[in-house]
């Protein structure tokens, strides 16, 4: 790879961890080509980008972005895929559920929201992590909930009364 591919690498990459707040590190070496092919199939299904990429050019990459990458860096050594998606939890749910296949991927890392998460034990917190449509609408039934509850109230309360008022006017 000449200089000035490499450079452009780097500026592809900057570019996409600009434009995303989930980033998750993968070790997915050892798989043979099926296996592979399979977790790309999951990947894409869950709307998922799934790249190998070179460390170096990954450090380098996040070196020159505006966020702050805390430990992230330092995870990368051996083989690296990068897992971005729209989601916060989408790539672990698809680790996780793959896992029960295989033992690889294993998770290096992830940076979710400003968040650093390092290790593979790391996995059952990412993937417990609500998105963002989750959340607004767990505070839209909480919001609906006590006026739910008014109303029901209301007309439970509006038929009792008017079966003690049949009650009276027929004794």
């Amino acid at each position: 790879m000449t200089r000035e591919e490499k450079s452009q690498v780097i500026q592809d990459l900057t570019a996409q961890l600009a434009d995303t707040n989930t980033i998750y590190l993968a070790d997915i070496s050892g798989l043979d080509a099926i296996t592979t092919s399979n977790l790309r199939r999951a990947c894409f299904k869950a709307d998922v980008q799934l790249a190998v990429v070179k460390n170096t050019l990954l450090e380098k990459a996040m070196e020159a972005s505006d966020k702050d990458f805390g430990e992230l860096p330092e995870v990368l050594k051996g083989n690296t895929s990068l897992m971005i998606a729209e989601a916060a939890n989408a790539p672990a749910k698809v680790i996780k559920e793959f896992r029960k296949k295989s033992d690889k991927p294993l998770l290096k890392g992830a940076y979710v929201e400003e968040a650093v998460y390092v290790g593979d034990d790391q996995l059952d917190a990412l993937v417990n992590i609500k998105s963002r449509e989750e959340l607004i609408g767990d505070i839209i039934g909480l919001l609906q909930s006590p006026a739910k509850n008014v109303v029901s109230a209301l007309q439970s309360g509006g038929s009792k009364l008017s079966g003690i008022l049949k009650t009276l006017s027929e004794k």
